[in-house]
């Protein structure tokens, strides 16, 4: 087995969410249909947009139980794409903070899909 390299999202607009995260994350679907987005991140990792009416078998899970993690090179840089998807109308649930593991802050997509950026602390507790 290959190891995983994405994630499947379902979402109540693949348009919107599309947007969502074209803008978000300033890169274009490499794949985009009305029911279906694909979108390959620096380094390969992929993030798919599913329209929740045709998944197979059908979802019962809600959102915001789970959470896509983005890993920085250092505190400022956390804090630095805090405020650039602050301007990109990201929904943020945590402002940047120290936590034990280090600086993170959280925002959400429009279906609620948790979105966390971290830096980890050079000495976690």
């Amino acid at each position: 087995m290959k190891p995983a390299n994405f994630i499947l999202l379902h979402v109540d607009s693949v348009a919107a969410s599309s947007v969502f995260y074209q803008v978000l994350l300033d890169i274009k679907p490499v794949e985009a249909s009305p029911t279906f987005a694909m979108f390959v991140l620096a380094g390969g990792f992929k993030i798919g947009l599913w329209d929740r009416r045709g998944v197979e078998p059908g979802t019962s899970g809600a959102t915001g139980a789970s959470e896509i993690v983005f890993s920085c090179d250092s505190d400022a840089e956390v804090d630095a794409l805090h405020a650039l998807w602050i301007g990109r109308q990201a929904h943020i649930l945590q402002p940047p903070t120290t936590m034990d593991f280090g600086r993170t802050f959280t925002a959400t997509d429009p279906d609620g899909h948790r979105l966390r950026v971290y830096h980890v602390a050079d000495q976690p507790v």
